[in-house]
């Protein structure tokens, strides 16, 4: 019997308990991110000699010289890719001569759009900001919302014969919620890229 007796009280608790919680109000979770570290913001200059352009870029970035572009060599020597190896991204950078290879002015914004503008599907917006330096640096920068491959893109000119388009990827799945601190970290540097990149 005594045995019975605990049975029934430890019943009892649990109801009782069970009632308590179910009563309880929901409390709404806050939005979490992966705990990512980000390092120091520190620039370095890239000039080397017979690149059309200098630019500062991040100290935590590796410059790699691009070799293929969808299994194809690139048109000139001159493009390169921003690695970052602790966020695990890329910032591919392709840069073109206005009037060589019937690349007119005209069409290479045009290009530039359309290359922005396939992630529609799975963008829910998109937004362009215009680029306009003191150093004869024009073009948009546009910012992909959504789950998009390449959140962060640019193109930036002086319309006469430089043209270097920018575009960063992570090699993740494209999900906007888990990669946005990723992708503002980077937006920053992207901007500075921009803002001190000058034509020679």
């Amino acid at each position: 019997m005594p045995y019975l007796k605990g049975k029934g009280i430890l019943l009892s608790l649990l109801t009782v308990l069970f009632a308590v919680a179910c009563n309880t109000p929901p409390t709404p979770k806050p939005r979490g991110f992966f705990l990512m570290k980000f390092p120091e913001k520190k620039y370095r200059t890239f000039d080397v000699p017979g690149y059309p352009y200098t630019f500062e870029y991040p100290v935590y970035a590796n410059v790699v010289k691009d070799t293929a572009f969808f299994g194809e060599k690139p048109e000139n020597p001159y493009w390169i890719n921003l690695d970052f190896p602790t966020l695990n991204g890329k910032i591919y950078l392709s840069y073109k001569i206005i009037g060589e290879n019937n690349n007119t002015f005209q069409k290479l914004v045009d290009d530039a759009f359309k290359m922005t503008y396939k992630h529609t599907y799975k963008a829910e917006y998109i937004d362009e900001n215009k680029i306009h330096t003191p150093n004869h640096v024009a073009g948009t920068f546009y910012e992909v919302g959504g789950n998009a491959a390449s959140a962060k893109q640019f193109f930036a000119t002086d319309s006469v014969r430089h043209f270097l388009r920018g575009a960063l990827y992570f090699y993740a799945p494209p999900q906007a919620d888990s990669l946005a601190p990723a992708n503002e970290f980077l937006e920053k540097d992207m901007w500075h890229l921009v803002e001190t990149l000058r034509w020679r």
